[in-house]
């Protein structure tokens, strides 16, 4: 690929404007975005990039450009007389108090509480379950404007140390404190660019950790190729631990470090993409132990569940799409001598160990189903859950008796059970108090046919007794990448939507990991299509059903979401009434450059692979796809400066072309969060723009929700 014209030069270009546009729905016009003359060469075609300074993230020109665009975004956002009622429900929603499940560390059990609109949920402790808890962790004492939050806590396994992440204005970059556990006191200094990573400690004298070198440029936004596998030996500098793995001898983008419980083996997952990794174990009690390959190819998915002395636990899904159980012997622990503990299903596996037993959950049509089993792999029950829904956590020591799982679906909050191995009973442990009646809404699971007649499961959830008119706000919501799988949750904040007569409808679209590796691959490079084809007859059924039209739906997405929602929309402008892209993936021609961007290939494919993958790339990347002259649904796109994983260019450069070329009077706006990053960095912030969205899609389908009715 070939540069025409160096952004380096930009500065010296003839640069030239698009024009301020004209709209009748509360924006009088949109900043001016300066064009330039950039233009690539795609193997033989040129591709004009006009806004691409906008990729700089430390200029003052970006700056100015990001504070004229907020500008107008809120002007129209303030406009909205019952935003402030929106915002008020959210956090009467959320006013709550919220409980962890508990794990045991040492004499202790640590859990997470919030009291209701804390920023952050903090970390409490007490001595035995029944114990007075006293707080561990505040992070809400991290910084002054709340932007500072926990990335995870990891205990030595005697529970007498700790290693906390903490992440500042959302970056995905992290910070690693350690203290002992007694009193909290801070053993040594802060470890620091740490990323993509967890703590593995190898008894309390030192831990595995993972990180990149610092990126030349913006840390924000330049690219980061080689993760680093390191040993840190408590009390030394950090410029002096030891590299494990990775780096320029063994170059892999992402590397992860775990030890089993018993401390006895390293093991190390290594990859190039976000799919397929290596596998690689070490036995830490022989002095000339090295790293063992096990797998050394990136083909399939594999990660050790336990040990059990000398032999390995392992979930893969080689030979099994779905998922199985293997074992091995640490002293010939190729796949080839792998065997048989839990064999693959029809149904989605994913394996946890506690109380030493395991746990299969399946995921039978988007539904949790759990299955305990010995470290033999001999079946002993199937676990009795409270309903259909979603329950996680099952996982915990060896010397447990009991564990602590939580269960929650769209109507149900997340309750947490505790869960006695022996007998396998269930008992409530913490309900939730919130502040809606479940027994008024409903919902249900339904298959409608895509455009290539697959069947694509959907969950639609409404207040009972609602009326099939056409006429129903609704909020489709979906991913559809990456093997992740949408399953029933609850969420404190779509309440407010549905007690104002909304209906929330999730589809689980192909490229998600609901049906196992083969549901995933059928979302993925040439086949990405499906997901955009997927999500379009998701909305189709929902008008042929009368549960909304086209003037009442509102089409809702984050990251790869973010891009399937700019894909929908440009393909089909008719189809939604809002659109809502979320730190989405726009550039698909340039998505590749930016910090980890390379490793999302897997799914994507690049633009530099061939031919072929360029123009099937550059026909649906959002940001390429629109053109001059449409009318595109009312759009409210949303990033934040910290996104260090989909960097905000991507956001910037759709909304400058997608003002540039709309036509019409619906609102195309951006809204820009600061210190925030691939996520809210906070609740409070995570709240006001719930409530913004909320209120522009009421606003521009000409919805007044009943809990607006005296603002009009």
């Amino acid at each position: 690929m070939k540069v025409l014209i160096s952004f380096a030069l930009i500065s010296f270009l003839i640069m030239s404007c698009n024009k301020p546009s004209e709209t009748s729905s509360g924006v009088s016009k949109y900043p001016e975005t300066t064009k330039v003359d950039t233009v690539d060469n795609y193997f033989g075609t040129e591709v004009p990039d006009p806004y691409r300074w906008l990729e700089d993230d430390t200029s003052q020109l970006t700056a100015k450009w990001v504070k004229g665009q907020n500008e107008v975004t809120f002007g129209y956002l303030d406009n909205i007389k019952y935003r402030d009622k929106v915002k008020k429900r959210l956090e009467d929603l959320y006013n709550y108090e919220r409980l962890g499940a508990p794990s045991q560390e040492g004499n202790y059990y640590y859990f997470s509480k919030n009291d209701g609109l804390q920023n952050h949920n903090v970390i409490y402790r007490k001595k035995g379950i029944d114990g007075t808890p006293e707080v561990f962790l505040d992070p809400n004492t991290f910084s002054k404007d709340g932007t500072t939050g926990l990335a995870g806590l990891f205990f030595t396994k005697d529970g007498s140390k700790a290693a906390y992440l903490i992440s500042e204005g959302g970056s995905d970059w992290r910070k690693a404190i350690i203290i002992q556990a007694s009193d909290k006191k801070v053993l040594e200094d802060t470890l620091v660019d740490i990323k993509f990573s967890g703590i593995a400690w190898k008894g309390n004298d030192g831990f595995y950790y993972s990180s990149y070198d610092k990126p030349v440029g913006s840390e924000l936004s330049a690219k980061t190729q080689h993760h680093k596998l390191y040993y840190h030996k408590l009390g030394t500098p950090q410029k002096q631990d030891k590299l494990i793995f990775g780096g320029e001898k063994t170059p892999r983008r992402y590397i992860f470090a775990s030890t089993t419980e018993d401390e006895r083996f390293l093991i190390v997952s290594a990859s190039v993409s976000t799919t397929g990794n290596e596998l690689y174990i070490q036995d830490l009690n022989d002095p000339q132990g090295q790293l063992k390959p096990v797998v050394t190819n990136f083909d399939n998915e594999h990660q050790v569940i336990t040990n059990d002395g000398s032999k390995l636990i392992i979930q893969t899904n080689l030979k099994a799409p779905n998922n199985r159980v293997v074992y091995a012997e640490f002293a010939n622990p190729s796949p080839d001598q792998w065997k048989d503990l839990i064999p693959e299903t029809e149904n989605v596996l994913d394996a946890s160990t506690a109380g030493k037993k395991l746990f299969a959950s399946y995921m039978v049509d988007v539904k949790t189903q759990v299955k305990q089993y010995d470290l033999q792999g001999k079946f002993e029950r199937e676990i009795q859950l409270p309903g259909i829904g979603t329950a996680g956590g099952f996982g915990g020591k060896e010397t447990q008796k009991e564990i602590y799982y939580s269960f929650t679906s769209f109507t149900y909050p997340t309750t947490i059970f505790k869960y006695d191995i022996a007998s396998g009973q269930s008992t409530l442990y913490q309900k939730p108090k919130v502040d809606f009646n479940p027994e008024d809404y409903e919902t249900k699971q339904v298959f409608y046919q895509s455009k290539d007649g697959t069947k694509i499961p959907m969950f639609i959830v409404h207040k009972k007794g609602v009326e099939l008119n056409g006429k129903n706000p609704t909020w489709l919501y979906a991913y559809g990448g990456f093997n992740v799988s949408l399953t029933p949750s609850f969420t404190p904040s779509r309440i407010a939507w549905l007690e104002n007569g909304g209906i929330y409808a999730q589809p689980n679209l192909r490229g998600g990991g609901e049906y196992g590796e083969k549901w995933h691959i059928a979302g993925t490079k040439m086949n990405k299509q499906n997901v955009f084809d997927d999500f379009i007859a998701a909305a189709e059924y929902l008008f042929k059903e009368k549960y909304t039209s086209k003037e009442y739906l509102a089409i809702a997405g984050g990251s790869n979401g973010g891009l399937l929602v700019g894909a929908t929309m440009t393909q089909r402008p008719d189809l939604a009434k809002v659109a809502f892209p979320a730190v989405g993936v726009m550039d698909m021609l340039r998505y590749h450059k930016f910090t980890a961007g390379a490793g999302w290939a897997y799914d994507y494919g690049t633009s530099e692979d061939s031919k072929e993958m360029f123009e099937y790339l550059k026909r649906y990347s959002p940001v390429h796809a629109l053109k001059p002259g449409v009318t595109y649904p009312a759009t409210l796109v949303t990033t934040a400066d910290h996104d260090d994983r989909v960097v905000p260019a991507h956001s910037f450069k759709f909304a400058a072309t997608l003002q540039e070329y709309h036509k019409g009077e619906n609102p195309v706006l951006i809204r820009i969060e600061t210190k925030s990053g691939h996520g809210s960095s906070n609740l409070k912030k995570a709240l006001e723009v719930t409530a913004d969205q909320y209120s522009f899609a009421w606003y521009n389908m000409g919805v007044i929700p009943p809990l607006a009715k005296d603002e009009m």
